[in-house]
């Protein structure tokens, strides 16, 4: 058996950087029917690598784990029935492998239908990784540390925005916790279709380069109710979208800043789930409420092919060597990034 650098996570618990060790001899994979070996190039963090370091209920992690949910890179080697022309492709992982194949078109299986690699299976975050040729977009000479930054955020959003939510061009949208790479790449996709936002954090500073990225305008979220200042931005209206990653902490802010007929989507809960919510704000006014995780390829290719165009960008905060991976930990603990945290593999 080969050897091969990676970033494991060594024992479970909360910070999770102490926890963090890159090693020289970890036992890199091998492909088996249906799948390939990708050669890292590129793969980046999302807050779901500090969700395997602090353990998640019901999921059983066995550590040492790998995390990372998001990479790009060569396919060196290809398993029984993978078709020889994969070899040497540069690709990018959909992370979300559905156990059962969907028979609907552009729906993703529930998340106990999905094997999540960087969650439930060795990730990115090592020299190689493994993964099913049908999770893998070809994406061409694209730079691999973009394209890495782009994936799993801008497959969350656009699911939520677009097939879940049914964004339409011209709505006002909210998306609260600006500089998280899903919050950014909602911000992307919500200009794309040519919609006003009002983001939402707890630092102007954050709200401040935002704009300059193309929000409208921001509100600084000081952990009061802030949809009196949402309403005050839309002459008393409200928004038709709140995107929320933020959860219990958000919730409510957001359910009061919906206009009549609104939807409030969400994809994650990083200050919990047990919100307090406005039923009768809820069904007076017509509200929807969805929820919305990963992406099946179909949406994976669509979304992809804007970016291909130009039309779509990550924001990268820090592209990081392989080695430096504690640091990158460190920094995505700390929640101070604005956009995507990369480690280069290269």
């Amino acid at each position: 058996m080969s050897s091969m650098r990676a970033v494991t996570i060594v024992s479970q618990g909360s910070p999770v950087t102490p926890n963090v060790r890159v090693r020289d001899d970890f036992e890199a994979p091998v492909a088996r029917a249906g799948e390939v070996v990708v050669r890292t190039e590129a793969s980046a963090f999302n807050h779901l690598d500090l969700w395997v370091g602090r353990g998640l209920p019901g999921i059983d992690i066995q550590y040492p784990a790998i995390g990372g949910s998001d990479g790009c890179g060569i396919v060196e080697s290809v398993g029984e029935g993978v078709a020889p022309s994969w070899m040497g492709a540069r690709v990018l992982l959909n992370a979300a492998v559905p156990k059962v194949p969907s028979t609907e078109p552009g729906t993703v299986p529930a998340p106990y239908d999905i094997t999540m690699i960087g969650e439930h299976v060795h990730g990115c975050h090592a020299a190689r990784f493994r993964a099913p040729v049908a999770n893998l977009l070809p994406v061409g000479e694209t730079d691999p540390v973009q394209a890495a930054a782009f994936g799993l955020v801008f497959l969350t959003a656009w699911r939520m925005m677009v097939t879940q939510a049914q964004l339409r061009e011209g709505q006002l949208v909210l998306i609260t916790g600006i500089g998280g790479g899903v919050a950014l790449a909602a911000l992307s996709i919500a200009r794309h279709f040519g919609c006003k936002t009002i983001v939402t954090s707890r630092h102007e500073s954050k709200i401040d380069r935002a704009v300059k990225l193309g929000a409208s305008c921001g509100v600084l979220d000081t952990g009061a109710d802030f949809s009196k200042s949402v309403r005050s931005l839309t002459n008393r209206r409200g928004v038709d979208l709140a995107v929320d990653s933020v959860g219990k902490a958000a919730h409510l802010s957001c359910i009061k800043s919906l206009a009549r007929g609104g939807t409030y989507a969400t994809c994650g809960a990083t200050t919990g789930g047990d919100a307090v919510t406005d039923l009768t704000r809820i069904f007076w006014n017509q509200l929807r409420i969805v929820g919305s995780t990963m992406g099946d390829m179909r949406e994976f290719r669509e979304v992809f092919a804007l970016f291909a165009a130009g039309k779509l960008a990550p924001v990268v905060d820090q592209v990081f060597p392989a080695v430096e991976a504690v640091e990158a930990y460190r920094k995505l603990e700390a929640g101070e990034q604005f956009g995507k945290i990369v480690l280069d593999w290269r």
